[in-house]
């Protein structure tokens, strides 16, 4: 589910074409979209009273336990996932949180788990012009106000979903989450054509834009309502925010001169784009994607892939999931995207650990907390 791209700064870069190590972070999350590899320890000290306890610092995204079939109540009748999900972590990262404590963490780690070696004047001018209140919630409304269970569902882009029929089921959701190479134009009848959410990093959308234009993708998803996920994997995609918001053309580094209007409209009010929490991208890679990788050669290269970072970001926001075009334990049944116009080995890149991300869907689906599509 990727293409050769660069990662983080240290693959083949896009303005070249160059492969320098075979990862990558084109379209991923195991038929999800990136591919992967690496993690960290599990805290396990967090419990229920973590998960449902105040959440301040992440308010608007969590869980409404009125509802009747939640995945929070699954979540708190599991013993190994009501020590691994804590609502405390902020899924989002605004102005707001910004303080000189926040710096001094996050520059103790790489991105995209921190700012080690990024610029403090980068990160800071981003970060305010992320002062509204819709920059930290996920949903357009505060969650308290949205009735109901809110049932959303995240599409990969795995090859399973070729030929599906599932695009009415999925398009039934309240909220369905995108990523990376979302080709949708004649494939309506498997993945539907509703999108609410929009995932990527810039390197991933970029790379998604060259690989797949030959089958539909020439741009990215737009419209009124939809919002765009930045996940912060380098500087360039603080730069490719900021510029986005104020209207500007990327001022420096790999992206100078780029327009963001070209990517993402002409809307280009800050309530349009989210930003993930570093910590929060650290928590899913400590709690629950714990890979082996990162004790190899590998380890710097490691991030859970772009489909994984969504589907947990839902897991965290959302009261029911289901999961679409995800790696399932039968992938090599299927060709790597649903789009692909011959079948494609699913390749498993040093970056992403989809072998470990695919036992994790598994085990979620088993216990109730999300619905991953198989066949």
């Amino acid at each position: 589910f990727s293409s050769e791209s660069k990662f983080r700064g240290r693959c083949s870069r896009t303005s070249t074409g160059k492969r320098l190590l075979r990862c990558s972070t084109g379209n991923d999350a195991g038929p999800g979209g990136l591919h992967g590899t690496v993690s960290v320890g599990r805290n396990s000290t967090s419990s229920s009273q973590a998960f449902f306890g105040p959440k301040a610092s992440n308010s608007g995204t969590r869980k409404n336990l009125l509802c009747q079939h939640a995945l929070s109540l699954a979540v708190q009748r599991h013993p190994r996932f009501q020590n691994l999900f804590n609502l405390s972590t902020p899924v989002l990262l605004s102005g707001d949180l910004f303080t000189q404590q926040l710096w001094d963490s996050l520059s103790q780690h790489k991105a995209p788990y921190g700012w080690q070696g990024l610029s403090h004047q980068a990160i800071t001018s981003t970060l305010s012009l992320l002062n509204g209140s819709e920059s930290t919630r996920l949903f357009a409304v505060s969650r308290e106000l949205l009735p109901g269970c809110i049932r959303c569902a995240v599409v990969g882009n795995g090859g399973i979903l070729n030929g599906s029929r599932q695009g009415q089921n999925i398009d039934a959701h309240d909220y369905v989450f995108r990523l990376n190479g979302a080709v949708i134009k004649g494939f309506e009848n498997d993945v539907g054509t509703k999108i609410s959410f929009y995932g990527f990093t810039v390197n991933t959308m970029k790379n998604s834009l060259i690989s797949y234009s030959n089958v539909g993708f020439t741009s990215v998803p737009q419209g009124q309502h939809l919002r765009y996920i930045f996940i912060p994997s380098d500087i360039r995609d603080y730069l490719m925010l900021r510029s986005a918001i104020l209207g500007v053309p990327v001022p420096e580094g790999t992206d100078k001169g780029d327009r963001p209007q070209t990517y993402f409209g002409p809307d280009s009010s800050a309530s349009k784009f989210k930003l993930l929490h570093p910590d929060f991208i650290s928590y899913l890679r400590e709690r629950f994607l714990k890979s082996k990788l990162i004790n190899t050669k590998f380890g710097d290269l490691y991030m859970p892939s772009t489909g994984a970072l969504m589907l947990l970001t839902a897991l965290h926001t959302c009261d029911q999931v289901s999961a679409y075009g995800f790696i399932t334990s039968n992938y090599q049944k299927f060709s790597d995207h649903y789009f692909d116009r011959m079948k494609k080995p699913l390749i498993f890149y040093a970056n992403h650990d989809l072998s470990l991300e695919a036992t994790l869907w598994r085990d979620l689906h088993k216990a109730g907390i999300l619905w991953l599509y198989q066949r």
